[in-house]
């Protein structure tokens, strides 16, 4: 039987969490909640409508419920004075800046001659440079109290035809907020600061992945793996940084077993395919999956011949 999962008392710490008004980011502040962390919910939501349910304010009440402070404060990431007002807010309230979770993103999956320079540009300004300017931010309250733990939910970098095609200029995005944790963790390396990156091995349940149908619950594990492998990095000791991590790769190297990994299904009865942690082949020709736009929706689906390839093997 394994060991379960013990994460750091995070009593008095404050946490900013972007993208946390539903998803992996309430499942993170939740966690982070019950864990004795005062946060702070950062993202643009901030009316609730069926297409996009879930606030700031809805979780901020959630994770009060919990016995900890909360402060739900609207950002528009591609906006800096959007960041700056936020961390002016958050050191006003709570006096630190303890731990930050580069969670919000925007995502398109389509080759570079379909990706409008206008969508380019959102992908990067949210995920890449929005990553890099909170982050800037909040580094120094980290280091005027010796301590701190960044986490951004990016993928490994890695530069092999198969992932890059049908998703270059996401991953341009993406890469860039995983460079940012590199970044980080290399100039803050011995005082306290640690920065890492963390990336799901499946598909996770979410608004995106039920609204672009990525596929099914059979496809997909629960937030809960995120939070659960996000909690775990922020309780590491200071020398665990500059990682780029997969949520289930290192769950196991933190004594999970396969049994383990089960409660994370969303269909108890099928062990998800780990698509976003494949290796590499020359039979993939382009990207797994297209996506962007909901009104090509069908037709993205229809495009993908792997995709069909390996929920057929379900």
């Amino acid at each position: 039987m394994s060991e379960p999962l013990i994460f750091k008392n995070l009593s008095g710490k404050v946490a900013i969490v972007t993208g946390g008004s539903r998803g992996i980011g309430r499942e993170v502040c939740l966690s982070l909640a019950k864990a004795g962390c005062n946060v702070v919910v950062a993202a643009k939501t901030i009316k609730d409508t069926p297409s996009l349910p879930g606030t700031i304010f809805t979780v901020a009440e959630e994770v009060k419920a919990l016995g900890v402070d909360a402060l739900p404060v609207q950002v528009d990431l591609r906006n800096v004075k959007d960041i700056e007002a936020c961390v002016e807010k958050v050191v006003a309230h709570f006096g630190r800046i303890d731990i930050l979770i580069n969670n919000a993103s925007a995502l398109w999956w389509q080759d570079i001659a379909d990706t409008p320079m206008n969508k380019y540009d959102l992908i990067t300004g949210i995920n890449s440079r929005g990553t890099f300017a909170m982050t800037k931010m909040c580094l120094p309250h980290m280091a005027k109290n010796g301590w701190g733990r960044i986490v951004n939910m990016s993928p490994p970098i890695r530069l092999d035809p198969g992932t890059l095609a049908g998703h270059t200029g996401y991953y341009i995005s993406k890469y860039g907020m995983t460079l940012v944790a590199l970044g980080a963790a290399a100039e803050y390396d011995g005082k306290g600061i640690t920065a890492n990156s963390l990336w799901p091995a499946t598909v996770v349940e979410s608004l995106a992945s039920k609204n672009f149908k990525l596929g099914d619950e059979a496809m997909w594990r629960k937030a809960s793996i995120i939070a659960d492998a996000t909690m775990a990095i922020i309780s590491e000791e200071d020398t665990f940084t500059g990682h780029m991590l997969i949520d289930d790769t290192f769950l196991r190297y933190k004594g999970l077993e396969d049994k383990d990994f089960v409660k994370y299904r969303c269909d108890p009865n099928v062990e998800p395919p780990r698509v976003l942690d494949m290796e590499w082949s020359p039979e993939d020709s382009r990207g797994l999956f297209k996506r962007g736009d909901v009104k090509t929706l069908q037709k993205d689906m229809d495009s993908s011949t792997l995709e069909k390839t390996i929920k057929a093997k379900l």
